[in-house]
């Protein structure tokens, strides 16, 4: 079975068999796609996250198909209906479509009009009728009408049921079902309508008011917001073809016999139209729009995991105080004051609408007392007012003002989390305490919430939430492994993230660090419990320990090379820990008299950039400096023409969410992102980018501001 399974992804996605296996082999023995794609290169050839992941996809849809296969040999055996041919038939199906296809005459039916008629005796009828050779129905009906209440009163009721089984036998055939999914295939169409009365409410679905494109061209957006506006009751949605009659007519062609009974051939030819119209066609329409449902999902997904790596990857701040600000500007402005590291150093309300000089005076304090460097103030309610108040200030040192998102920083105020770090602290001082920590790690923090909260992405209620969860849970393992986590301060929820740890196993390595004190080496771990041999080889490698008795446990090389670097040391006459810090050295090693066939190039060239750069964080290559916000606090202050400077918040399939200083984002259409054709936004801009937009319409009334980066000169 698992060569059957590699010969279908290698034929799919055209890689080597050796290679396939090998993948296959590693995630059959629980590595982890981070340690396979980092530490396993000479099995796998090099092969990235993104194949390497593809082909996990694969294995596991490929497992979960030959568990429906058994399923339904033993379903059809147990019928006494299983033939070698057939048994041969669904063992060499590779697509869940044809299975079930194949499958459906044998399938347990539930109470049909078919099922029915054969409780009433009137298949043996059916079956006389189906060779279209009998003269006069109607006569043979007679035989099976018994006149009793409960059964068949007379021959058109038999012939009635005779016809209701025929119409399940096409139904069922697959020559017949594949006809109509290949129609349908190519031609489909999706259209939709208001429904009426509900216009009104239905004011955001206008432009689908009356609406029909090809099912198959049909943008995953837009055929989550048709579906959304379906299941709210206010769109009427059909799928269908323009030649309907036409498919109806090659279907009878299939089943009616040129030289056949007048009179029996008409009632086959009714029972064909009758199965298309009744049984086939919303069958195959449903299929279809499953398939639809599916891709949309898929593309939305994949846009949302995108966005949240952005986030997850954004730079951290390094080493400077940080104050978090939730800017309830009503309410009163909740501070926190956090030190390098992120620990709580103080926290303070301030209310600057009601009492401006001494909010003043406390903010000063608190930015002079505990040597404050930046300012993180929420991108919430009254953010913008509060900025504007810290702007009209004489702060006592210099300090640097940025705005942070706050999704989901409720959430994880409200949280089991939360309450185990600050149980003696009100929600809303927990908001500032995440916000600030948000700009000083932005992956440190963000962790902690479900992803789906962090507030990017479309239409994430509508989608798969098995798929969207899985999806995003991968998306964070891997940031968080290509980053390395330092054991010694990672938080449950971040090491819960590093390959081969997983939440329980997070919880003891913190509880013994808590314990004991910090981890002075990584063979140390073994004494954490449940750190077998297994879940060290997937981790060790991601862990660091600055400072640590070990140099080379502060980088990204894997124990089970330190014996290999201790060799390489021994023949350079000098002690492996020089090797970290001398540049000279590593620059002098010879690789290709330490290439093996377990270590090869990749791996030691690996080894190499890390002794060049140990403890390197990705996170801080190609970042970008952050353009000054706009000032403004309503529409009232914006022209169309008008330039100004944004955030980019959010990446659609149809375009770009971007923060300009109202209390709702302006949106950049997908085709006003560049003078050229653009696939995807994410080929032109990305979730946190600032730019530089041009106002190109104001509706108040929805408060919506369209934006343009077409001809607007970029930083």
């Amino acid at each position: 079975m698992a060569n059957e399974q590699a010969a279908i992804i290698c034929r799919e996605m055209n890689l080597g068999p050796r290679q396939v296996g090998a993948v296959i082999r590693l995630l059959r023995e629980g590595a982890t796609i981070p340690f396979i794609a980092r530490y396993r290169k000479e099995a796998t050839g090099s092969l990235d996250e993104v194949t390497l992941r593809n082909i996990q996809l694969r294995l596991e849809a490929l497992d979960e198909l030959d568990k429906r296969k058994a399923t339904v040999i033993d379903a059809i055996r147990s019928r006494n209906a299983l033939t070698d041919e057939l048994c041969a038939r669904i063992e060499a199906c590779t697509d869940a479509t044809i299975l079930e296809d194949i499958y459906l005459p044998y399938k347990p039916k539930y109470k049909t009009r078919a099922s029915q008629a054969r409780d009433l005796g009137l298949e043996p009828l059916a079956k006389i009728i189906m060779k279209q050779e009998v003269d006069d129905p109607a006569k043979a009906a007679k035989k099976f009408v018994d006149g009793k209440p409960d059964g068949v009163p007379d021959t058109d009721a038999a012939i009635q049921g005779a016809s209701d089984i025929i119409a399940e036998w096409v139904s069922e055939g697959e020559k017949a079902r594949n006809l109509v999914r290949s129609r349908y295939l190519r031609g489909a169409k999706i259209s939709s309508t208001i429904i009426a009365g509900k216009e009104e409410i239905g004011d955001k679905y206008r432009e689908y008011a009356d609406y029909e494109e090809a099912l198959r061209l049909c943008p995953s957006h837009r055929y989550l917001a048709i579906r959304r506006g379906e299941e709210e009751g206010v769109l009427k949605v059909n799928v269908s073809v323009a030649n309907d009659d036409e498919i109806a007519e090659r279907l009878t062609r299939m089943f009616v016999k040129p030289d056949g009974s007048d009179a029996a051939v008409a009632i086959v030819r009714r029972a064909v139209k009758d199965s298309y119209r009744r049984l086939i066609r919303p069958s195959i329409v449903s299929e279809l729009s499953a398939a639809a449902k599916e891709r949309s999902d898929s593309a939305a997904i994949a846009l949302f995991a995108d966005n949240v790596k952005e986030l997850l990857m954004a730079p951290p701040l390094g080493r400077k105080r940080v104050m978090g600000i939730d800017p309830g500007f009503k309410s009163g402005c909740k501070l926190a004051c956090l030190d390098e590291q992120g620990a709580v150093l103080a926290v303070d309300t301030i209310y600057p609408q009601t009492d401006y000089y001494q909010s003043a005076d406390q903010l000063s304090y608190l930015i002079d007392t505990f040597r404050i460097d930046v300012l993180a103030v929420g991108n919430g309610t009254g953010s913008r007012e509060t900025v504007s108040f810290i702007e009209s200030i004489s702060l006592p040192r210099p300090v640097v003002i940025k705005v942070v998102s706050e999704q989901g920083a409720s959430i994880y105020s409200a949280s089991d989390v939360a309450r185990e770090e600050f149980p003696d602290l009100d929600v809303t001082l927990r908001g500032a305490i995440s916000i600030g920590r948000r700009l000083l790690d932005p992956m440190a923090e963000l962790v902690k919430i479900d992803p789906k909260s962090i507030g990017v992405g479309q239409y994430q209620h509508d989608v798969n939430q098995k798929a969207l969860r899985e999806a995003l849970d991968y998306t964070v393992e891997s940031c968080v492994n290509s980053v390395g986590v330092n054991v010694n301060t990672a938080s449950r929820q971040l090491l819960g993230y590093v390959s081969g740890i997983g939440p329980k196993l997070a919880g003891y390595i913190v509880d013994y660090r808590n314990a004991t004190g910090p981890f002075r080496n990584r063979q140390e771990l073994f004494n954490v419990p449940r750190m077998g041999e297994k879940a060290f080889q997937q981790c060790a490698g991601f862990l660091r320990i600055p400072g640590g008795d070990n140099p080379l446990d502060n980088t990204g090389i894997h124990p089970e090379r330190y014996e290999l670097l201790d060799s390489i040391a021994a023949d350079m006459k000098v002690p492996t820990e020089r090797l970290v810090r001398d540049s000279n050295l590593f620059n002098r090693i010879e690789l290709d008299k330490y290439a093996t066939r377990k270590v090869g190039m990749p791996t030691l060239t690996d080894i190499i950039l890390e002794l060049q750069k140990p403890g390197r964080d990705p996170r801080t290559e190609g970042a970008v400096e952050d353009i000054p916000a706009p000032g403004f606090t309503d529409a009232d202050s914006l022209h169309i023409g008008m330039e100004l400077n944004g955030k980019v918040t959010n990446l659609t399939a149809f375009g770009v969410f971007v923060d300009i200083g109202l209390k709702y984002n302006g949106l950049i259409h997908v085709s006003q992102l560049s003078e050229q054709f653009v696939t995807s936004p994410a080929d032109v801009v990305r979730v946190g980018q600032h730019v530089r937009v041009r106002i190109i319409d104001i509706d108040t009334a929805r408060n919506r501001v369209a934006l343009t980066l077409k001809g607007v000169p970029q930083r």
